[in-house]
């Protein structure tokens, strides 16, 4: 779908669905990207140049900065309108923001979140290889993904209208797809089990990272050299 008729009204779509959960959208944001600086310190990754792929209006971009130390993020996004929010907020000589065609790599990390439910089927494996394509040798795509496997997502998901008709990936197919791109499938790992009433059983997430049972999961992968 496009995202042109909805950038406008985006962020008040996601709140909505993310309601449920008492938390907002940035509170997602910066843990998604606080757990991909946990893998990124413990594999020894140089992080310099990012790539979010599918960034939407940019709302993991400062997010990127802080918990990466990255010093340049390039967001890519086929909506017009989301782009333009995009610049609008976080715009700066360190944060470009472009269609596909303007991407300039080699980046050392891939990031995105949410995205390939999206995209149709048949095009997917297109995209796979576009990120392949931008990363340096050795580089990481941290692929994160809404898991159908999890009743809260797609509740979630249904009372959000850019997410009623996606069509969501389990983990095992995105690994699938992600092997057939060209990529090291290195782990999976799942985030968000508790909404914030449970909040005190977060503690315990590190330790349940490896059921397939979050309300995301993350596919960590790497280019070959």
């Amino acid at each position: 779908m496009t995202f042109d008729g909805c950038a406008d009204r985006y962020e008040e779509e996601l709140a909505r669905g993310l309601s449920v959960t008492g938390e907002s959208m940035a509170y997602y944001a910066r843990e998604r990207l606080d757990w991909v600086r946990r893998l990124v310190e413990r594999d020894g990754v140089d992080v310099k140049r990012v790539l979010d792929f599918g960034c939407g209006v940019g709302h993991a971009t400062p997010h990127i900065f802080t918990c990466l130390n990255a010093t340049e993020v390039t967001g890519a996004d086929v909506s017009v309108r989301s782009l333009e929010h995009a610049r609008e907020q976080y715009g700066s000589p360190r944060a470009r923001f472009v269609a596909p065609e303007d991407v300039h790599g080699p980046f050392d990390l891939a990031f995105t979140n949410g995205v390939f439910h999206h995209i149709p089927p048949a095009e997917r494996d297109a995209g796979v290889r576009f990120v392949y394509a931008a990363l340096r040798p050795g580089g990481i795509f941290a692929f994160w993904e809404n898991n159908p496997w999890n009743p809260g997502t797609r509740y979630i998901m249904s009372r959000v209208s850019f997410d009623k008709e996606a069509i969501t990936l389990t983990p095992p197919e995105a690994r699938a797809m992600l092997r057939a791109g060209g990529f090291q499938v290195m782990e999976t790992s799942s985030r968000f089990f508790f909404p914030r009433m449970l909040s005190g059983l977060r503690g315990l997430e590190p330790a349940l990272s490896r059921l397939p049972l979050g309300g995301q999961y993350l596919v960590w992968c790497r280019r070959a050299s």
